[in-house]
C-alpha cells in the first residue's frame, strides 16, 4: 500500500473522530434535530472522493459517484432497522442492522449498476420511503437536550470509537479484495458510530430521535454532495470542484435544517 492510502486512513480517522464527537455533543447539548443534522452532512465522503481524484483523476472520482446515491439510500434501511429494534437492546439492534446492511451491500455490489439515473431513482424512492417510515408510521418524536456532564475519558472514548470504525471501513475497502472491498465502500460508519454512542449516553428513545434526523440529513446532503462532485470535478477541477461542492453543501444543509426544524415532529 502506498503512502497516499495511509494518509487517507489517517485523515479518515481524524475527520471521523471529530465529526462523531461533534455530532453526539450537538445532539446532547442542542437536541436530536441539531445532532442528526450535523451527523448527516458530508464528512468522510469528501475525503474518499478527493483522494480518488488525487491518486487517479477528477474524471475517475466523478465516475465513482455513479452508484453512491443508491448506496446511501440503502444505508437508510440500516438506520431504520436500528431505530426499530433499539428498544430491544443495543446488541440486537446493531446485529440486525448490520445484517440488513450486509444483504443490501452485497446485492448492490452484485448488481453492478452502471446507470447514474437508476442510482438517482433508487435513492429518491428510498428517501421518500424512509421519511414516511420514521415520521408517519413509526411516529418517532424528536428529543430535547440532555442534562449530561462529561468526563474527559468519555469524550476520548467516543472520538476513538468513531474514528476507529470509520478508518477500519476504509482499510477493509482496500484490503478486502474485489468483493469485500466493494461492499465496504458503502459501509455506514458515521451512522453506526453516532447511533451506538447516543444509545449508550441517552438511551433508546434518544438514539431513535437522533437517528430520525440523521437519516433525513444523511440521505439528502451526502447524495447531493456526490451529485455536485460528479458535475464539478470534470469541469472545474479537483480543488475548485471540492470547494464549490462544500459551499453547496452549506446551502443544502441550511435548507435541510429548515425542513427538520419545521417539519419533523
Amino acid at each position: 500500500m502506498d503512502a497516499s492510502f495511509w494518509i487517507k486512513v489517517g485523515l479518515s480517522f481524524v475527520v471521523g473522530s471529530l465529526w462523531v464527537t461533534l455530532t453526539t455533543l450537538s445532539a446532547e447539548r442542542f437536541g436530536s434535530k441539531m445532532g442528526g443534522l450535523i451527523g448527516g452532512l458530508p464528512s468522510t465522503v469528501v475525503i474518499a472522493l478527493l483522494f480518488i481524484g488525487i491518486t487517479q483523476s477528477p474524471q475517475v472520482a466523478a465516475q465513482a459517484t455513479t452508484v453512491m446515491p443508491l448506496a446511501q439510500g440503502l444505508n437508510g434501511l440500516f438506520i431504520l432497522t436500528f431505530i426499530l429494534l433499539i428498544r430491544r437492546g443495543l446488541t440486537a439492534a446493531l446485529l440486525c442492522s448490520l445484517l440488513v446492511w450486509s444483504i443490501n451491500a452485497a446485492f448492490l455490489y452484485m448488481s453492478d449498476i452502471h446507470s447514474f439515473l437508476i442510482s438517482l431513482v433508487g435513492w429518491l424512492i428510498l428517501l421518500v420511503f424512509c421519511y414516511f417510515a420514521v415520521e408517519r408510521w413509526m411516529k418517532i418524536s424528536s428529543h430535547g437536550k440532555l442534562a449530561f456532564k462529561y468526563k474527559p475519558s468519555q469524550l476520548v472514548w467516543r472520538a476513538l470509537f468513531g474514528g476507529s470504525v470509520i478508518s477500519l471501513a476504509v482499510l477493509m475497502g482496500k484490503i478486502g479484495g474485489p468483493l469485500l472491498g466493494g461492499i465496504f465502500s458503502s459501509f455506514p460508519a458515521m451512522f453506526l458510530s453516532t447511533l451506538v454512542i447516543t444509545a449508550r449516553t441517552g438511551g433508546a428513545d434518544f438514539s431513535r430521535a437522533v437517528g430520525k434526523s440523521l437519516l433525513i440529513s444523511g440521505l439528502v446532503n451526502v447524495p447531493l454532495y456526490e451529485i455536485m462532485v460528479r458535475v464539478l470535478y470534470p469541469n472545474v477541477g479537483l480543488g475548485l470542484g471540492t470547494l464549490l461542492a462544500l459551499l453547496g453543501s452549506l446551502g443544502t444543509g441550511y435548507l435541510t435544517y429548515q425542513f427538520i426544524r419545521d417539519r419533523l415532529s
